[in-house]
């Protein structure tokens, strides 16, 4: 592999002020004789220079994957005392559940402790109880009830134990170095760490590369490379499954489809083919040379079927050591929780598959739980509208039933607290108000309404991802089903979690050992190496040309982009558009990032459309993309408050000082609250969408009057909540010197609205495409290529090229439109 160094080199400075030379004159003779000696060679000496500063420690650093990955949890996790605290305490809950675990076993007499018999020199009166030390067993008791399968189960705790007690010291003195570098070469203090935003840090990280070369194959780290070495090997898993190498859908009967990704797979997954002792890397960023060479695909597949083979095996052998471990701590963890809240295991949440089927390319942690977390309420109201009649009625009379004995048991007790002595009768109340918690959960709420394809598409701006077939069909039993393996039941997940030791080794023998040509074949076809950075996915690259879609490109792109300079290969396309929608999250979240000439291209086209269709507003609507986009997320609910507080201030015709000075209030970071190191993007400007776009677009040109009472989406006095949503809203009509409400996340806004308009484009493109037989690059001119006044609009260069004025005198050209069937989401089909 080839390597370009790069390094600062200047010339030797003179010595007149070094003491230890001796004089001037003695300088000067010791320069004569060296030219005597040497005349034609001193001249082009030149001598590296290393500065002399408290910061050289880290420079030329060999594995800096290993060492942005601690940089980035470091800050994510709030610094040293809060990590080392979290996994002391983890060492000790271990060791908890072990020790207390076995006392149960042993040292507790359970025929006292329910009055099977009782104790000796014990008066078995009614008023006499039975106390602790009753129930205890004396020590040589405890002692001889350990058995031969109790003490091999304590060893191997305690080996496992003394094998994370040495982890943690190493990782202390790992972290502790990454203390230094924060406090003296990124000049954080662990105080500030909650108060800076992650791509804050990776400025400093920047900066600190041109002083230091922590990486001296290249010069300036970009913010992509730095995101490559933290997601090197996520980025490869993500591209997996979106290639559905790694099977993670089984068929099974009586049930139907199940997708099934446990923790515990993905560790092994991970470990056999990206850092484990036999993976395919030879280190954490280079690809061993042999899998880049085709002649080598079968032995390899070979080889690597047999890994997995034993590490499946072996797996299998130690499931019921891990199987015991992980009832104990499910029971520890999730007991306290059911006491508190009955109903918390019927409540959903986001699973491991939803995850990585929902994650861009080179999208760290914190910018996929805050994407999640957003898109959460929306899911849980999207599945909280089906229920079962049937069932719902069952509940309803079922919780009666149950909320009845509690209601009495409760009565008596507030009556004569001894009721509670009577055998059984405390868990019979725990179980009623279990019961009722749980058919509270089947029962629909009375004031929901029924509309699917609403709720469905404001997911879909938060989660970007969602297949598409399932639009236009939200409210059918097959999407529910589909989307309830990207949103479960939290009770599920923990059954998942539970059967994982079983689950893991069925799925590494008889499945994934079956897959290793197809992914051999995948790191030989799509690994690339980058300069500084070693051997990447080629999909993390984003590259909208080799491994994007033409039906997710803006009109504007493929009028000056022949459709051959696309890749056709569809084993080279991603699923979903993601490789436009990675790019597109990522170009928003690092606004600084300066991305190559085609993906520039394609970001430019995506804005300079936007712009065309905000003009166009007036007379276009039904084929409108941003017209769709805008109602679509100014909905009731979610960010439609905060997003028309954005558009409204150019639909009133606010102009001059005054738009000047709310569009700064715009980036204001006053609305945060709490800890910004989970802030995705940059907090001090915009975030680089087509919102930004739009408002900086609308910025330059004359405001129009619009009256109060009036939108000027709609051109016209608001009258159908459907149609125009996003202008009904109390906060989208000011008067006089009003503020805005100000959102709390712009870039969240931003991003939603940019998602929503790229996925308006590509349902275009399909729907153009599937119906009208029209080949994408050949398609008449665009309702969204039109301009606000109907007439000629001039040409939008993206290779360098001047833009082309209309000519003069021109006649405005004739437009025809096909116009697809708008179907109103709260109808079915006729």
């Amino acid at each position: 592999m080839s390597q370009n160094f790069q390094t600062n080199y200047q010339p030797l400075e003179g010595y007149e002020n070094d003491p230890e030379r001796g004089s001037v004159e003695d300088v000067d003779l010791d320069r004569e004789r060296e030219d005597d000696m040497s005349p034609d060679t001193h001249s082009s000496m030149v001598f590296h220079v290393v500065p002399k500063s408290s910061k050289s420690h880290w420079n030329h650093i060999e594995d800096l994957d290993t060492f942005f990955k601690r940089v980035y949890l470091y800050h994510q996790n709030s610094g040293l005392l809060c990590m080392m605290l979290q996994h002391v305490l983890e060492l000790v809950q271990f060791m908890f559940v072990v020790v207390f675990s076995s006392f149960l076993i042993t040292c507790v007499d359970y025929d006292i402790l329910f009055r099977n018999k009782n104790p000796v020199n014990f008066n078995a009166t009614f008023t006499e109880k039975i106390t602790i030390w009753d129930v205890l067993r004396s020590h040589d008791d405890c002692i001889a009830r350990f058995t031969s399968m109790l003490i091999f189960v304590i060893v191997v705790a305690a080996i496992v134990w003394l094998v994370r007690l040495g982890y943690v010291t190493f990782i202390f003195f790992q972290f502790r170095e990454i203390r230094m570098f924060f406090n003296k070469a990124l000049a954080i203090p662990d105080k500030e760490l909650g108060n800076i935003t992650w791509e804050e840090v990776q400025q400093r990280l920047m900066e600190v590369q041109v002083e230091q070369r922590m990486c001296i194959h290249k010069e300036v780290l970009t913010e992509l490379d730095v995101y490559h070495r933290i997601l090197r090997f996520t980025n490869y898993f993500i591209a997996m499954v979106n290639k559905n190498i790694i099977p993670l859908k089984y068929e099974m009967p009586f049930v139907g489809e199940v997708v099934v990704l446990t923790k515990g797979l993905h560790l092994n997954i991970d470990m056999l083919l990206f850092w484990g002792p036999l993976s395919p890397f030879k280190n954490n960023w280079h690809l061993n040379d042999e899998y880049k060479r085709p002649e080598n695909r079968l032995k390899l597949a070979e080889d690597l079927s047999k890994r997995i083979l034993i590490i499946g095996i072996c797996n299998l052998v130690l499931s019921p050591l891990i199987f015991l471990f992980q009832v104990l701590y499910t029971f520890f963890y999730y007991a306290e929780t059911i006491k508190r809240e009955p109903g918390s295991l019927g409540s959903r949440r986001w699973s491991n598959y939803g995850a990585v089927y929902l994650r861009h390319f080179n999208e760290l942690d914190h910018e996929l739980s805050a994407r999640l977390c957003r898109g959460h309420k929306a899911a849980g109201q999207y599945m909280n509208i089906f229920s079962s009649p049937a069932l719902a009625i069952i509940s309803r009379h079922l919780s009666f039933i149950l909320g009845a004995v509690v209601a009495v048991i409760a009565g008596f007790t507030l009556y004569d607290e001894d009721v509670f002595l009577v055998e059984h009768i405390f868990t019979i109340a725990t179980v009623c108000g279990i019961g009722v918690a749980a058919c509270s959960v089947f029962i629909p709420d009375e004031n929901l309404v029924f509309c699917p394809e609403m709720l469905l598409r404001r997911v879909l701006g938060e989660v970007h991802y969602l297949p598409d077939h399932w639009r236009e069909k939200a409210h059918t039993s097959k999407v529910r089903q589909e989307f309830s393996q990207l949103f479960q039941y939290k009770i599920l997940y923990v059954i998942e979690e539970l059967m994982s030791p079983i689950i893991t080794p069925l799925v590494l023998i008889f499945r994934l050992r079956f897959k290793s040509l197809e992914i051999v074949d995948f790191f030989r076809n799509f690994t690339v190496e980058v300069v500084g950075v070693g051997d990447v996915c080629s999909f993390a690259q984003m590259d909208v040309r080799q491994h994007g879609s033409p039906t997710w490109q803006p009109d504007i792109l493929l009028e000056e982009t022949e459709l051959h300079e696309y890749n056709d290969k569809s084993e080279m396309k991603t699923d979903g558009g993601k490789t436009e929608l990675s790019l597109l999250h990522f170009t928003m979240t690092n606004p600084k990032w300066r991305p190559p000439k085609e993906s520039s291209a394609f970001i430019s086209a995506l804005k300079t459309q936007a712009q065309r269709d905000m003009n166009a507003l007036t007379t276009l609507q039904e084929e409108n993309a941003l017209f769709t986009s805008i109602n679509t997320i100014s909905g009731v609910g979610g960010l439609g408050a905060a997003n028309t507080s954005i558009f409204h201030p150019w639909m009133m015709g606010l102009g001059g000082q005054t738009s000047m000075q709310i569009q700064q209030s715009y980036w204001s970071p006053k609305g945060l609250r709490g800890s910004l190191s989970h802030v995705e993007g940059s907090r001090h400007g915009p975030s680089g969408g087509i919102l930004s776009s739009i408002q900086q677009h609308q910025m330059g040109q004359s405001s129009i009057e619009c009256p109060i009472g009036t939108s000027a989406v709609t051109s016209g006095p608001v009258v159908d909540p459907v149609l125009a949503p996003s202008t009904v809203s109390p906060s989208s009509v000011w008067g006089g010197n009003m503020a805005p409400t100000m959102p709390q996340d712009l870039t969240a806004v931003d991003m939603s609205l940019s998602t929503m308009y790229l996925h308006e484009i590509h349902h275009r493109h399909r729907h153009r495409t599937i119906y009208t037989d029209t080949p994408i690059h050949h398609a008449s001119v665009r309702p969204s290529a039109l301009p606000a006044g109907g007439g000629t609009f001039q040409n939008v260069s993206f290779r360098g090229q001047p833009s082309v004025p209309p000519a003069s005198g021109s006649n405005t050209p004739t437009v025809t439109f096909q116009h697809a069937q708008e179907k109103t989401p709260l109808l079915p089909d006729p």
